[in-house]
């Protein structure tokens, strides 16, 4: 299998050459960091809304939890601790996709390799 590699990077650099850039460009880093914690959010969102969905089918019939009146509020309640949670990066995903699109370091680098 070959690995797709993207034919453009930022400031017109080619597929070669990208780990330098994204190290020599904080923009990058930084655009890249917040689409990362974005994703995040949306997945601990999207993952709490289901659990609430869950809930509210399990609920027997007299439940507060079947009640669609607080649903907006609840819906937004959720959105605000995803946000809140993602800004924490306390899932990880973040973590995750940033150590794909950045580069590491240059002393985590040379630990890596042993020297």
């Amino acid at each position: 299998m070959h690995p797709i590699a993207p034919t453009t990077l930022p400031d017109g650099a080619g597929a070669d050459d990208g780990a330098a850039v994204a190290a020599a460009d904080p923009r990058f880093a930084a655009r890249a960091t917040a689409a990362a914690v974005k994703f995040e959010s949306f997945f601990i969102g999207h993952m709490l809304h289901q659990m609430r969905s869950g809930t509210r089918e399990l609920a027997g019939e007299d439940s507060v939890f079947k009640d669609p009146v607080n649903s907006d509020m609840l819906d937004l309640a959720d959105n605000l601790v995803a946000d809140k949670l993602a800004g924490q990066r306390a899932f990880g995903v973040a973590d995750a996709i940033l150590r794909q699109l950045l580069p590491a370091p240059a002393s985590a680098a040379k630990f890596n390799d042993g020297k």
